[in-house]
């Protein structure tokens, strides 16, 4: 991974490479961004960086042995830490199945380097099991940087979801985190750092990794040759900045999200109670990505009535029929205090998808206060 692969985020890139180049790199760096952004690329762009042979002013050469092993992730030192599954007892000498972890994380930052612990629990069948960063695996870190480096160069440790460390491994690091060996670099990368505790927060130096502008999005997608231009603005505008997110809405462009908002919010506001409960079946039948998709399209949606309600239609990122919709709804039928209170439905019914609610109680319950809501403004 280089700076270069990553898109956009020219601030962050300039102020990572003059820190090495002016040696004012802290020994424990937290990479702290929203789910999608480049919390995890940026970390790996910055070790191939630190490790390249010939870096340049701006980015890695991407062409000595160091690179090529970076875009493989097996670089001697650079070691790794992530949740594994929970055991009811910690076996060291369980060698072949670790090394079997690593291979498999290494082949999903490599492949998904914009996914979340979701996308990892799923990517490694560990649905319904609890994940941790164990005591035993604190141990394994401060053994693996008690030795040499390997090629004389820097020593990295990175902790991948830092949040799964259990209390009792996250104080058995606290020393080495504030003490560490000369040439060793720490690099935490989290989407959750308000769940770290304070004492880890405290001996590190904070890297905040914001989201991608749409711009940002836009362009990366076109580029890549993932969507058309038409495609891309509307895959930008529903990603919000969430690189993770427009990677899966590229084979899904044809769903049309906003599309079915329309439609739900005309039956809610018709009370067509025989197509919202046709509507709540196939959301069911959904997966719980997509209905997650759907909830925060329906956010953004509200996002953009807000903008037009405020007179700030330069701020607005909906296009032709979409835009026609908001104009249509927005001061007519939604008002600024009315979506004050569909921005709560709609941000307790992702609440409840995200922590395994029945998915069709959800959706009926929100279209039934969307539909209420709409009844006492007509």
């Amino acid at each position: 991974m280089q700076f270069a692969d990553i898109p956009g985020l020219p601030e962050t890139k300039e102020n990572l490479i003059n820190a090495v180049k002016h040696n004012h790199l802290a020994h424990a760096l937290l990479f702290h961004g929203p789910e999608g952004s480049a919390n995890l690329t940026m970390a790996l762009a910055l070790c191939t960086y630190l490790y390249c042979e010939k870096p340049g002013d701006t980015d890695s050469c991407g062409t000595c042995s160091s690179c090529q092993r970076m875009s493989r992730l097996v670089v001697p030192d650079l070691n790794f830490a992530f949740p594994t599954i929970t055991k009811a007892k910690e076996d060291d000498k369980d060698d072949d199945e670790k090394v079997d972890v690593l291979t498999s994380w290494r082949k999903f930052a490599i492949e998904q380097p914009y996914g979340n612990v979701h996308d990892y629990i799923y990517f490694n069948t560990f649905e319904k099991k609890q994940l941790n960063i164990s005591k035993g695996a604190a141990r394994k870190i401060i053994q693996a940087l008690s030795l040499m480096s390997f090629e004389g160069g820097y020593k990295i440790m990175m902790i991948w979801a830092p949040e799964f460390l259990h209390p009792s491994a996250a104080n058995a690091l606290l020393k080495i985190l504030e003490e560490p060996q000369p040439k060793t670099l720490f690099i935490l990368v989290t989407s959750q750092a308000d769940q770290l505790l304070t004492t880890i927060l405290s001996r590190t130096q904070k890297v905040t990794i914001r989201g991608f502008s749409d711009e940002e999005v836009k362009s990366h997608l076109i580029n890549r040759g993932l969507a058309d231009e038409s495609s891309a603005d509307q895959i930008a505008m529903l990603a919000d900045g969430n690189l993770r997110e427009a990677y899966r809405l590229v084979d899904q462009v044809e769903d049309l999200q906003v599309k079915k908002i329309r439609e739900w919010f005309l039956s809610c506001y018709k009370a067509d109670f025989k197509n919202i409960f046709a509507l709540a079946d196939d959301f069911h039948k959904s997966d719980k990505e997509a209905q997650k998709s759907l909830v925060l399209t329906g956010l953004n949606v509200l996002r953009e009535i807000l903008l037009k309600n405020a007179g700030l239609d330069q701020l607005l990122r909906t296009h032709d029929e979409d835009r026609a919709f908001v104009n249509n709804i927005s001061g007519k039928v939604l008002k600024e205090e009315h979506v004050g209170k569909l921005y709560e439905e709609f941000n307790m019914a992702h609440y409840h998808l995200e922590r395994n609610g029945n998915a069709k109680f959800i959706f009926t319950d929100l279209s039934m206060n969307v539909a209420k809501l709409m009844a006492k403004i007509s």
